[in-house]
């Protein structure tokens, strides 16, 4: 049975957080090549996803066009093994694919005060 095609992915995602963690372990698990975008480094990243998602939560994933909004390492694994982009795997993740940051991550975040306007 030949290999599935690597679709096109983009992950928009946070530089340290729990969730975007999680969903580079899964991609890295199953050795998907993806654009990592930081939404926090650099607010066009972040209006991009807004752009293309219409919601402000990430992780948020565009795979070949198909807009995977908020979600964790857990369900983008079940996401692709469903629709054929990889064969289930056994393999350790290398973090844990469904869980958020603890406190003192979010607090060294810092994070924003007030969302980002997108026009």
């Amino acid at each position: 049975m030949p290999e599935p095609k690597q679709p096109e992915i983009v992950a928009y995602l946070k530089p340290s957080c729990g969730w975007s963690r999680g969903v580079r372990a899964v991609l890295q698990k199953y050795s998907l090549r993806y654009e990592d975008r930081d939404i926090i480094g650099d607010p066009a990243n972040y209006a991009e996803m807004v752009q293309k998602s219409g919601q402000t939560l990430q992780p948020t994933l565009d795979i070949g066009g198909r807009i995977l909004a908020d979600v964790s390492g857990e369900e983008l694994e079940q996401w692709l093994i469903r629709e054929g982009v990889v064969r289930p795997s056994d393999a350790p993740a290398g973090a844990p694919t469904n869980a958020a940051c603890s406190d003192e991550e979010h607090a060294a975040q810092g994070g924003w005060s007030e969302p980002i306007q997108v026009r």
